[in-house]
């Protein structure tokens, strides 16, 4: 969720001519993540639990790349980002370590 808050804050600095594209498909893929955690802790077995963890690193992924994207069109700062990308960093690593103990059990 503070992945998402700051993405937001950050979409706030794109271009008004991007909002229908790049900010807007931003938006989608950060909400993507905790959403596919939620709807994935509440299925019945682990396994579904762990494909929708998968979902939502694809979804991080996606959210790092189009943030590397607005970084590379100069939307965005290295500064203003380093943050959010840690973050990214963070939140996959966790992913990989609940998915892996879901997977094995």
């Amino acid at each position: 969720m503070d992945l998402v808050v700051e993405v937001y804050e950050l979409t706030k600095r794109l271009p008004k001519s991007e909002e229908y594209r790049l900010t807007s498909q931003l938006i989608r893929a950060v909400v993507s993540v905790p959403s596919n955690i939620a709807e994935g802790h509440e299925r019945s077995t682990a396994r579904d639990y762990a494909n929708f963890l998968s979902i939502a690193k694809g979804s991080l992924m996606e959210t790092e790349t189009l943030l590397t994207l607005a970084v590379r069109l100069g939307y965005l700062t290295d500064g203003a980002t380093a943050s959010t990308f840690a973050l990214v960093t963070e939140v996959s690593k966790m992913l990989s370590v609940l998915r892996k103990r879901l997977v094995v059990r």
